[in-house]
């Protein structure tokens, strides 16, 4: 039975495939942001969530005039999925994107717990780790890089992220809810395959800072209606990202090429994405649907170790 969710975000790059995923599995959706989300069925009200009174009041509000108007008021809310936020750094300056990104976490989850709604979905991120989007060169301090691996930004985007994932830590600690995050990995669009990965295949460096991995944004789709859809286990936080590595030499071999003085940590299966994906597998089911090889046109059995 489809559930009824609360997104914020859901007008930006990722939203736009993943509130048309949750809705083809029968979900109904009101999205929260900025612009207007041109898919019918799923209203969007305009909100600043970095304003408490505005997040709060949002996240009352009907899910379109035919429920308003209807007489038997608002139904309850299944699920929040908080994607809205400033979506890198260079976009804005530094302090003004750090207070929205963590003020508007704070108000939604703090609205969301307050209005009892116990499932949280937030959107973390792969800067946490401190390479993406460090100013200048900097490597990551071991492989595979994993949900216990030690986040240390220094970035105010990642910092902002590494805040958020301690807001949802509180209040699910507080509340008792399930709230899950999302540590989202280097997006791709349909598109990239064609456009995008022939380069990320001839230059090795081309995918370093997102540590040779990537997320298919229909597959986050995926991961968010798994999320929702499992219920029970507290606090968690997940690397969102595909299975493989974008290479075409097995991973350890790659690593051992291009980045020779970082540490393996543990055997690595032949292809697996140097930031590892198995907790994802392991307690929510995943299976990817977009693995990169199927549209990039590369041949496991031509390859050369």
């Amino acid at each position: 039975m489809g559930k009824r969710i609360i997104f914020t975000g859901g007008s930006g790059k990722v939203g736009r495939y993943v509130v048309p995923y949750l809705v083809e599995r029968g979900h109904q959706v009101m999205n929260i942001d900025l612009a207007p989300l041109d898919l019918p069925g799923v209203p969007t009200i305009i909100a600043n969530l970095a304003d408490a009174g505005e997040a709060y009041n949002a996240l009352t509000l009907h899910f379109g005039f035919d429920e308003y108007l209807s007489g038997n008021g608002r139904g309850p809310v299944d699920a929040v999925v908080h994607f809205a936020a400033i979506p890198r750094i260079l976009l804005r300056p530094d302090n003004a994107m750090f207070a929205a990104n963590v003020l508007s976490t704070y108000n939604v989850v703090e609205a969301a717990t307050k209005l009892g709604i116990r499932k949280i979905v937030v959107a973390s991120s792969e800067t946490v780790f401190g390479v993406c989007f460090a100013e200048g060169e900097r490597n990551f301090t071991a492989f595979p890089i994993d949900e216990d691996y030690d986040v240390d930004p220094t970035d105010s985007y990642g910092l902002s992220k590494v805040i958020g994932e301690k807001i949802a830590r509180s209040f699910a600690t507080r509340t008792g809810a399930d709230i899950y995050a999302l540590r989202i990995g280097g997006v791709v669009e349909p598109q990239d395959y064609a456009e995008r990965f022939p380069h990320f295949l001839a230059d090795a460096s081309a995918r370093r800072r997102d540590g040779w991995t990537y997320i298919d944004a229909r597959d986050l789709g995926q991961i968010v209606h798994l999320c929702v859809e499992k219920d029970g286990l507290g606090f968690q936080i997940f690397n969102a990202v595909n299975d493989e590595i974008i290479a075409d030499i097995p991973t350890e071999a790659f690593l051992a090429k291009h980045a020779p003085g970082t540490p393996i940590t543990r055997p690595m299966d032949t292809f697996e994405g140097p930031m590892s994906n198995r907790k994802l597998r392991r307690l929510l089911g995943f299976e990817q649907e977009h693995n990169w090889r199927k549209y990039a046109g590369v041949d496991r059995d031509n390859r050369q170790d």
